[in-house]
């Protein structure tokens, strides 16, 4: 069984940085991507950012150039540093593994972390 456990949510004024943390079992990081969604106040849902285990990244055009992805030490562990931090980035984030056998929907994974920006 695939298990996600993401850390790391806060609440931080806007222009501030946070780093969210996702360690899963159940899965092999090398055979899937593993990533992030956002679901937003009013339940929008998008895709972050994703990362392979070649280090290839995707990120969503809304948060390019702020947030990095990066592949823990520990297998099957990934980060988003989320830098410059506006009140749109509210939401609750969700770690995922990303690909056509997986949902991509937000409700299909776990409780994620919350961020919350104000200004």
């Amino acid at each position: 069984e695939v298990q996600l456990v993401e850390s790391g949510g806060g609440s931080v004024q806007a222009g501030g940085s946070l780093i969210l943390s996702c360690t899963g079992s159940g899965f092999n990081s090398e055979d899937f991507e593993m990533g992030w969604y956002r679901q937003g106040p009013g339940n929008e849902c998008e895709l972050v950012s994703t990362i392979r285990n070649d280090g290839r990244t995707y990120y969503a055009m809304s948060v390019k150039g702020r947030f990095a992805i990066s592949q823990g030490n520990v297998k099957n562990t990934i980060y988003l540093q989320m830098n410059s931090l506006k009140n749109e980035d509210t939401g609750v984030y969700k770690c995922a593994l990303y690909g056509s056998e997986w949902p991509r929907t937000c409700d299909a994974w776990g409780k994620g972390t919350l961020v919350t920006i104000s200004s």
